[in-house]
């Protein structure tokens, strides 16, 4: 309690002082030099702000640690057990899915990349070709899906017109880490074209760690005509990589870099090729309306041996995004459509490791085949209108119908679990206010959202759909403000919000590999968030950058009851109830930076009825970069950090409620990387 009672202090105290009466002098040369987020244009949800980080944010930790460029954001928290195993959560939303992402929408270059089932893979993007991430918090960004987390929107490096070059970064580092990323870009007028190849491959902090991925990312608009553009993508994304799993506590203490004995044993692995192409049409009518269209198409080949059975999986999915925008009266307004089918075909092997000793995983006979039809339409619309010259209202709707085909191509007769699930229409309004100040702006937000469970959730243990199955609901009060104080120098984001979510979609692990989902209560998610920047001018060519982010969650269970257990009132199981990311960014005109991060997880609680929680933690991180002049074509930039600088051992990720199979100790921790160290050169040749 002491120390989640300093650091709120703490954050509280910093915000005060930040906001003092500085005098004006200090700050004469910030005006070409506000490193607030990279200058990134946020429309995702109108009014309300989105928060965002830019170029500079992800390239502080280096490629090996995306989670810490992500958890720079207030109320977003990235858990990563492995560079191929990673769970977003947005206030709390998500924290009880055992692996991977869902209950939030993912975005890359405006076209939609979640599959059928809401889940979503951070990791088929390599983040060295994305320049800004913006996310929504909670469910009021009605055109980009209203679910409960809310969604993250990955946007490519914008081209700088009339530049045509050539570059590559090396970056090396601990765990034989090696990484290299190769670019064209040119851009003209109406035209511009970028192509990037990158290889990375490490053998990992942790037994049976190594990870290899290669990837192709080709991006080119083209202007036709005055009024129309066309935009083309194509991510090609080829990767293997180990499956060490989670450990028990005791191995978790004294030897963190061991995996799983059975997963090493198997050598379990997984490799995955994945594609996204899409191409995208830009009309505008006239000065007061436009259209955009993106059609699109995606395809996971995944293939994943596993102690318990082989998996083999290959997924294709397609579908259309329109959105209208323009001028109606004296305000704005967008409407729109997006539409997503995919087929995920999935069956599963024996897996042979235990009678071929050494070899690793064998695989046998098959133990199912299935098939899924996953179908989504969202239609959304949003209106903005300026009230008086201060206070602006914006509306928004969007209709979300989802309907899942599941089709058992293994057993027939009375054994055949085929089933349709067609969920009900779920109709999502939300109500903006914006008031403008001189300094800022005020806002209040009020939203519904929702969740679809994934199809295997609405299974019973016998595998056949269960109809009682119902989504999750909720409704977010939001109020907040933003403000540029001192020329912009202190740029201060602060909110409160409050969500309760009733028909709580609880995971229920059943077997080794078996989950099944039943709706069992209310939570209420509620907090504060706190972003705070200052830039101060030290001397006309060095500036510093303190900032921070503080989360409070303060999320709990309203009524839930699991069979003969009432956990009614407890902490929501897998969130940290405070969180922590500060840093001082250093800079000189001469070329040279450094960075000074930190940050603090507060304790998880790990079971319903909270009697394991992990412990909390700090960990430190610096890097520094110096852009070295080259003459007139040539530019070369060297980056160095070292992360987790007092070699902390910190869970980087957690599995809650586990269980022991076997009279084995459940296994909770994902250890995270130990001191690691890398280092960059980079080389840019212009025509």
């Amino acid at each position: 309690m002491k120390t989640s009672l300093a650091l709120a202090f703490y954050a509280i105290s910093l915000t005060f002082v930040f906001a003092q009466d500085i005098p004006q002098d200090s700050v004469n040369a910030l005006q070409e030099v506000v490193l607030i987020e990279q200058g990134i244009e946020k429309r995702a949800v109108g009014i309300t702000p989105s928060s965002s980080i830019g170029i500079k944010e992800i390239e502080k930790f280096g490629p090996l640690d995306i989670a810490s460029s992500i958890n720079q954001v207030s109320g977003v928290y990235l858990l990563s057990g492995a560079l191929n195993t990673n769970r977003i959560t947005i206030r709390g939303v998500g924290a009880r899915t055992p692996y991977g992402t869902d209950k939030l929408r993912l975005y890359f270059n405006n076209i939609p990349v979640t599959n059928g089932t809401g889940f979503s893979t951070i990791e088929a993007y390599d983040l060295e070709n994305v320049g800004a991430v913006e996310i929504i918090k909670g469910p009021k960004g009605s055109t980009f899906g209203t679910n409960l987390g809310g969604a993250i929107i990955l946007n490519t490096k914008a081209p700088e017109v009339g530049q045509t070059f050539l570059t590559n970064s090396l970056t090396v580092g601990s765990y034989e880490m090696f990484k290299n990323n190769l670019a064209f870009r040119h851009s003209e007028k109406n035209f511009n074209l970028s192509l990037s190849y990158n290889h990375l491959k490490t053998e990992g902090y942790r037994q049976n760690n190594q990870f290899e991925r290669d990837g192709i990312l080709l991006t080119s608009s083209v202007v036709l005509g005055g009024k129309s553009k066309l935009d083309f993508m194509l991510n090609y994304i080829d990767y293997t990589a180990g499956i060490p799993s989670s450990i028990n506590q005791t191995d978790f203490e004294e030897n963190p870099t061991n995996a799983d004995a059975n997963w090493l044993a198997a050598q379990g692995f997984e490799a995955n090729k994945y594609t996204l192409t899409g191409i995208t049409h830009t009309y505008e009518f006239n000065p007061g309306l436009r259209n955009r269209t993106s059609l699109f198409y995606t395809y996971l080949d995944h293939y994943e041996p596993r102690p318990f059975n082989i998996l083999d999986e290959f997924t294709n999915g397609f579908g259309l995004r329109s959105v209208f925008d323009g001028k109606l009266l004296s305000g704005h307004f967008t409407l729109g459509t997006e539409i997503y089918n995919d087929e995920y075909h999935w069956g599963t092997f024996e897996n042979l490791f235990r009678d071929n000793e050494g070899v690793g995983s064998v695989q046998g006979d098959r133990l199912s085949n299935n098939t899924e039809f996953r179908r989504q339409l969202n239609l959304f619309g949003t209106f903005e209108l300026p009230l008086d010259k201060n206070l602006t209202a914006q509306v928004g709707l969007n209709l979300n119908k989802t309907k899942y085909d599941f089709r058992d191509l293994f057993n027939s007769g009375d054994a055949n679990t085929s089933a349709n699930r067609d969920f009900d229409a779920i109709l999502s309004p939300s109500l903006e206010l914006q008031y403008k100040l001189d300094q800022g702006f005020l806002y209040a937000n009020v939203s519904k959202g929702f969740s679809n469970p994934g199809l295997e959730e609405t299974l019973t243990p016998e595998g056949v759909i269960n109809p009682d199955i119902a989504q999750e609901k909720g409704i977010s009060y939001e109020l907040g403000g933003q403000f540029g104080l001192f020329n912009d120098a202190l740029q201060l984001t602060a909110n409160l919000y409050t969500m309760q979510i009733k028909d709580l979609l609880v995971a229920q692990r059943v077997g080794e590999d078996q989950y099944i989902g039943k709706n069992a209560g209310k939570t209420r998610h509620q907090g504060l968030e706190l972003d705070a920047r200052y830039a101060i001018s030290v001397t006309n060519t060095f500036l510093l950058t303190p900032y921070l982010s503080y989360t409070l969650s303060d999320h709990s269970f309203i009524d839930f009851v699991d069979g003969d257990n009432d956990y009614s009132g407890n902490p929501l199981t897998g969130v940290p109830k405070h969180r922590l990311s500060s840093g001082l960014d250093m800079v000189h005109d001469s070329g040279v930076s450094l960075n000074i991060s930190h940050q603090y997880v507060d304790d998880i609680p790990l079971t319903d009825a909270n009697t394991l929680s992990s412990e909390s933690y700090n960990v430190f991180s610096l890097s520094s970069k110096y852009a070295v002049p080259m003459g007139k074509n040539f530019k070369l930039g060297l980056n160095a950090g070292v992360n987790n600088v007092f070699d902390t051992n910190y869970a980087g990720s957690v599995l809650i409620n586990a269980v022991g199979f076997g009279g084995n100790l459940p296994r909770y921790y994902y250890p995270a990387n130990g001191r690691n160290y890398y280092g960059k050169i980079g080389v840019t040749y212009l025509f």
